[in-house]
């Protein structure tokens, strides 16, 4: 064989190697952007269980939210109507004012009001040991049942001191007994009885309504929940 044969022989054999090197290529590109779809795929499907996931640990979280914010929320049935039942207080009524009071949602406030019905320690101090509790502490109104026990407890003495006048006890609830004894004072002065138009202070008139109107649509809303 001659130099010129040999040559060209390795060229065709070059040439050839060349063209069946480019499939091999063509299909190790397409293999990584399958690769790629792949871990693409993959990590949206992650991302979607675990939004999936979130929404359904949230939900009911929102749900319990936005009821308490715009809705009529409802805990403690049992424990609101074991308290009705003993103190003689309807439970609508005390649910409307823990609906008021703090929507379900226990609280401090800034003036130092306790848990679900705000009631105020002092008050609850004095309750206390007018009703013969021997081991209360101001930590316990905390607890929703010693809470929702301690602001019926209240509320009954209250509908006592006005002569079952929800309005008023409501009133004195919010705006301290002296007040309405003072405002109550001034109606009769002037031959009327107190009525809710007529108490001054817009906040505790504000109230008055908000629980009012909140008794009514608890007793309709909730009648078998509470015991109607």
């Amino acid at each position: 064989m001659s130099s010129s044969t040999a040559t060209t022989s390795s060229r065709r054999r070059s040439s050839t190697g060349g063209r069946r090197a480019a499939p091999r290529r063509g299909r190790a590109t397409r293999s990584a952007a399958r690769v790629r779809r792949t871990r693409r795929w993959l990590g949206l499907v992650i991302a979607l269980a675990v939004i999936a996931v979130l929404v359904v640990v949230m939900m009911p979280l929102a749900k319990r939210a936005v009821v308490r914010e715009f809705g009529l929320p409802l805990q403690y049935a049992s424990t609101i109507r074991q308290q009705a039942a003993e103190k003689h207080v309807p439970p609508a009524l005390i649910a409307a004012v823990i609906y008021a009071e703090t929507k379900f949602d226990p609280r401090t406030s800034s003036t130092g009001a306790e848990g679900l019905m705000q009631v105020e320690p002092r008050t609850a101090i004095d309750l206390a040991r007018r009703s013969g509790a021997t081991s209360f502490s101001v930590s316990d109104l905390q607890h929703p049942t010693t809470n929702i026990a301690y602001g019926t407890y209240y509320l009954r003495e209250l509908l006592n001191e006005y002569h079952g006048s929800e309005i008023l006890a409501l009133a004195a609830y919010n705006g301290g007994e002296t007040n309405v004894d003072r405002w109550e004072a001034t109606a009769r002065a002037h031959g009327r009885t107190l009525t809710i138009a007529q108490i001054p202070f817009p906040e505790t008139r504000a109230y008055v309504v908000k629980v009012l109107s909140a008794e009514r649509r608890y007793a309709h809303t909730y009648r078998r929940q509470l015991g109607y």
